[in-house]
């Protein structure tokens, strides 16, 4: 395929396009709230009205604001309507109002704080395209910044692209990802890999799950250009079986995107091959570290392992393995198309670009929001999110999942990024963000995520098994009144040893949220063991 081929296809779709568009949100959350169904019946109320001509009903991804799904949005000349919690029987409704009547089916403001305070780079076609349709990804500019790489850049140049861009690994750790490209890039071998880890699995997080249900190909093209740019020919995708919407839209995408040759030999009449296979998991959290992970791809049991060697040196099958997650992958052709100074333009001097994070919790907002770095928690909770439901107070934001830490609403005003939130005893992480009210237990919050770092502790180092068990005994104990001050003690050292002497992270970052927890309400803590010893 040559770029006159790819921007006719993109011709082609813009002008099949009708004067009145009707997006239908088909992602998960929707979906389970039969947004299909209504889809169906938006699709009949147009046949009985007989404006099959002038309007059309489109299947998008996530909108966003998941809370008051199922969402519909209307595009005309004159603008554009949001629906909330849209029903069957709304359907009629809402098409007989497209001459500009008025209807009882609920609208969102979209001037809200929600929305504008967003700036969309990963998510700029989420909840606009059809993600099940390659021509649409197409004409919203899909696959050009590949063409670009392939026919006008040298490896070494995209990967310069990237580094300059100041883009940082979204999976967690923050890792410089035009850095860990070079190394790959670098590394001496017959074989290299690229690996997309979208094994997410931190409670209350569905970044990587919405990326990959509302536009598959954008994480499609951003893996090629990391395999052209380090010299890779095999590409895995790592998922979890619990998100099946998401894993049959990238089968879908892979075989159109093959069909096209937009992946597999000599795509865009260039030397460059490059093949892309999903790899499904079985759900384990430690899988998503990335030794275990290559561990599971390989077809042996998903434990993690010691390094060095890195996967950049010695990876899946021994060989050299560039590892990003789904949103890492996402941000990049639009870094190739827009310029790395562009993207290094937006957020702090060492957080670039923007994060997107799965706000949930005690919010009246709850959803899909992508931030520029340096936006604080507070107009994150009080602005975007619309504070607490029913009047209450924030008490604390938990970051990071099971890996992060609890913030009080004393530190609302700090900036999100790498750094600061690290600095608070919390971490990025992958992008959960889980707002508590004034009753909630931290002391319960800390034992919940022990909990869950217990039951997924993979079981390989004794730090982890057996820690792990040991201070989710010591909070239960705490919680029931029965500890003592000498309790608190060795819960604060235990903690302290399985962090130092975990094999991988999920032990190393377990105690985190019993630290956070400790420090900033202490006094929880004591007022459970008042009286004791």
């Amino acid at each position: 395929m040559e770029l006159n081929e790819l921007l006719e296809i993109a011709k082609q779709e813009r002008s099949q396009a009708k004067p009145v568009n009707i997006r239908c949100c088909t992602a998960a959350g929707c979906l389970s709230a039969n947004s299909q169904e209504i889809k169906q019946q938006l699709e009949a109320s147009i046949k009985a009205e007989g404006l099959e001509k002038d309007v059309q009903v489109s299947s998008v991804g996530c909108m966003r604001l998941c809370c008051q799904g199922p969402l519909v949005q209307v595009d005309t000349p004159a603008g554009s309507k949001l629906y909330k919690k849209v029903t069957q029987q709304d359907a009629p409704a809402i098409i007989e109002a497209l001459d500009g009547g008025k209807t009882h089916v609920s609208e969102i403001d979209l001037s809200q704080p929600f929305f504008t305070y967003q700036q969309l780079i990963v998510l700029e076609n989420s909840g606009k395209i059809d993600p099940e349709k390659i021509q649409s990804y197409i004409a919203a500019e899909g696959y050009q910044a590949l063409y670009h790489v392939l026919r006008e850049m040298t490896p070494s140049e995209v990967v310069e692209t990237v580094t300059r861009s100041g883009l940082r690994g979204r999976g967690g750790a923050g890792y410089p990802t035009g850095i860990k490209w070079a190394t790959v890039a670098k590394a001496k071998s017959d074989r290299k890999f690229v690996i997309c880890n979208a094994d997410e699995g931190d409670p209350g997080a569905f970044m990587d799950r919405s990326v990959l249900e509302s536009d598959p190909h954008r994480v499609l093209e951003g893996m090629a250009i990391a395999a052209y740019s380090i010299g890779a020919s095999q590409g895995y995708i790592y998922v979890r079986a619990e998100y099946p919407i998401a894993i049959h839209r990238l089968q879908t995408a892979i075989h159109q995107a093959q069909r096209l040759g937009l992946l597999g030999s000599q795509i865009f009449e260039s030397p460059f091959d490059f093949k892309i296979d999903i790899r499904i998991g079985a759900g384990a959290y430690v899988c998503g570290e990335e030794t275990a992970l290559m561990a599971s791809i390989e077809g042996k049991r998903g434990l993690p392992h010691p390094r060095p060697p890195y996967p950049a040196e010695s990876g899946l099958w021994g060989h050299p393995t560039l590892i990003n997650n789904v949103e890492t992958f996402a941000n990049i052709a639009p870094i190739i198309r827009k310029g790395a100074d562009w993207f290094a333009s937006i957020g702090t001097e060492k957080s670039k670009g923007t994060k997107v994070f799965a706000l949930a919790g005690k919010i009246c907002n709850t959803g899909l929001i992508e931030i520029p770095m340096g936006t604080s928690l507070r107009q994150i909770v009080e602005e975007m999110g619309g504070g607490i439901p029913d009047g209450g107070t924030a008490k604390a934001v938990q970051t990071g999942g099971p890996s992060g830490g609890c913030i009080p609403a004393s530190a609302f005003d700090t900036p999100v990024d790498y750094e600061s939130l690290t600095n608070l005893g919390s971490m990025m992480g992958s992008g959960g963000m889980i707002v508590m009210d004034q009753t909630t237990n931290m002391v319960d919050v800390a034992r919940f995520f022990m909990e869950f770092c217990m039951d997924e502790s993979c079981g390989k180092c004794i730090p982890c098994r057996v820690g792990t068990v040991q201070l989710h005994g010591l909070l239960t104990k705490i919680l029931a009144g029965k500890a003592t001050h000498t309790d608190l003690q060795l819960l604060e050292e235990l903690g302290d040893m399985v962090k130092h002497t975990s094999l991988c992270g999920l032990g190393q970052s377990a105690p985190n949220p019993v630290f956070s927890t400790l420090h900033y309400f202490r006094e929880e803590y004591l007022e459970l063991i008042t009286g004791n010893k």
